[in-house]
């Protein structure tokens, strides 16, 4: 039997691990009766936690809106696996690699026990980051409005910059954001302009919620629409290119954040993808390692084949090794 103080306080963990618990279920957990768990439900409300009585055959209990809940517990696993994580997000750009991930690491690391900081300290000497590529960075704080609007389906005023600099302010309809590896994406349905539209969301410099919830019709799948945007605008030029691979292979090979994909028939696929330059776009496709068939534009298919005459030339003219 657990005393009652620890009890209280598994009581209040297991009111926050979800939205509602029967009096029953309570009473399994905690192995008490179920007149105890009433008992113990009065005395944390004393204590000033709000819990309410939820409604329904044999009743049951759900902390208020707002409840503050007791402080985290972590196992070791748990603890280490928080620790890996915000050490990544601190290294990343999952969140621009923000100041606000190596606070809390920095947090966590002192209250973490000495074996566990021991563990952290091995993965220190173990691990080394390669060099990330520059990119922009999402703010946490707009990040967490555009999560909790889109949650909320609240029209929102969104200030935006665009590519080119030109700040526009835009009523939107929120839906969903989108994680690409590289960039956070908005999608929302632009209101003024009666359209659903990607936005960066390092490009938006601030998100004032109005209060005001909406009904979306018809949303479309986000993750589908950030990577159509992706592989259709913001390039110079684009490639159709023929893999000898099934949709499903090519789809592994060329995730659809990179390109487009068009079935033809069970043994073949065209892929559509954009580029800098035709150089940039060669590489790529030989970096497939699968054969490739460039279909437009020429200079593609050029820039391919002078690379392929280079490791040719530099291959044939080096003879036979000597064993």
């Amino acid at each position: 039997m657990i005393a009652t103080s620890g009890r209280l306080l598994l009581l209040l963990t297991l009111l926050s691990s979800r939205p509602t618990w029967s009096n029953a279920e309570l009473a399994r957990r905690l192995e008490v009766t179920e007149r105890t768990v009433r008992r113990d439900v009065d005395r944390v409300r004393e204590l000033g936690y709000g819990v309410e009585s939820a409604p329904g055959p044999g009743g049951g209990y759900r902390l208020s809106a707002g409840t503050r809940v007791p402080p985290l517990s972590l196992d070791d696993d748990e603890a280490f696996a928080v620790a890996v994580a915000l050490r990544e997000a601190a290294h990343g750009t999952v969140l621009g690699g923000d100041q606000a991930s190596l606070s809390a690491l920095l947090k966590l690391q002192r209250l973490l026990p000495k074996r566990m900081a021991a563990r952290l300290t091995d993965l220190d000497a173990a691990v080394e980051h390669t060099p990330r590529a520059p990119s922009s960075e999402a703010s946490p704080a707009v990040l967490l409005t555009l999560a909790s609007v889109c949650r909320a389906t609240e029209r929102t005023e969104l200030t935006y910059q665009d590519m080119h600099g030109r700040t526009t302010v835009r009523e939107v309809d929120p839906h969903r954001l989108v994680y690409t590896g590289a960039h956070w994406y908005f999608v929302a349905r632009d209101v003024g302009r009666e359209a659903w539209r990607t936005f960066r969301a390092d490009r938006v410099t601030e998100a004032r919620p109005t209060g005001h919830t909406v009904e979306l019709a018809d949303p479309p799948d986000a993750a589908r629409l950030v990577a159509d945007t992706i592989t259709r605008t913001g390039y110079p030029f684009y490639a159709r290119v023929r893999l000898p691979l099934p949709p499903a292979d090519t789809l592994r090979l060329v995730p659809p954040i990179v390109a487009t994909h068009e079935p033809e028939g069970p043994h073949s696929t065209i892929i559509t993808i954009g580029g800098s330059d035709p150089g940039a776009t060669a590489d790529y496709l030989l970096g497939l390692r699968t054969p490739v068939q460039v279909l437009s534009p020429t200079e593609v298919r050029d820039a391919l084949l002078s690379r392929l005459e280079v490791l040719y030339r530099a291959n044939a003219d080096a003879g036979t090794p000597t064993v």
